[in-house]
């Protein structure tokens, strides 16, 4: 007789799944229908991954703020998605929403996007309709890691923004 080989355990999560189920417990005000929901609140849920959002093509908001996404994914296929807020997370990199083409709004604010990544900023200058974006509370904006022409790089990689962290973006910049 041979000892069967163990199974391979699935990885551990740091939080909780995003799943349809989730999703449609919150979405309660749309009667759990995914296919027309507009917007999403999910802030402090100790959510770790974005997923299973690319379901809900109609969204319009996503509220993500206060829990443990450290990435940015799963979102290209929401071509409406005008707003969505990952405050409070553990993002270090901007990517992945340069598909989103209706994006207006990004709040990013104290997440862990340092200098070295701020060139990840790049990656919005498609998103043609943003207009406001808050980088607070990040190391490249505050504290001792901070640069001083960080607004000024922001700026100039985006000129469509309109808005950055609360102040308005004048002609001069």
């Amino acid at each position: 007789m041979t000892a069967a080989a163990p199974s391979a355990a699935p990885p551990e999560r740091a939080g909780v799944a995003l799943t349809e189920d989730l999703i449609r417990r919150k979405a309660e005000h749309n009667e759990g229908m995914l296919s027309t929901l507009e917007e999403i609140a999910l802030h402090q849920l100790d959510i770790d991954r974005i997923e299973v959002l690319n379901n809900c093509r109609h969204l319009k908001i996503v509220l993500l703020q206060s829990n443990l996404i450290s990435k940015i994914e799963n979102l290209h296929r929401l071509k409406r998605l005008e707003y969505v807020n990952l405050a409070i997370n553990n993002i270090s990199r901007i990517e992945n929403l340069d598909r989103c083409e209706s994006l207006n709004k990004l709040d990013l604010t104290v997440n862990f996007i340092d200098l070295d990544e701020l060139q990840s900023v790049e990656s919005l200058k498609n998103n043609l309709e943003l207009r406001t974006l808050y980088l607070t509370g990040n190391p490249c904006m505050t504290g001792t890691t901070a640069w001083d022409g960080c607004r000024d790089y922001v700026v100039a990689t985006l000129p469509q923004l309109h808005e950055l962290d609360g102040t308005a973006v004048t002609r001069s910049e």
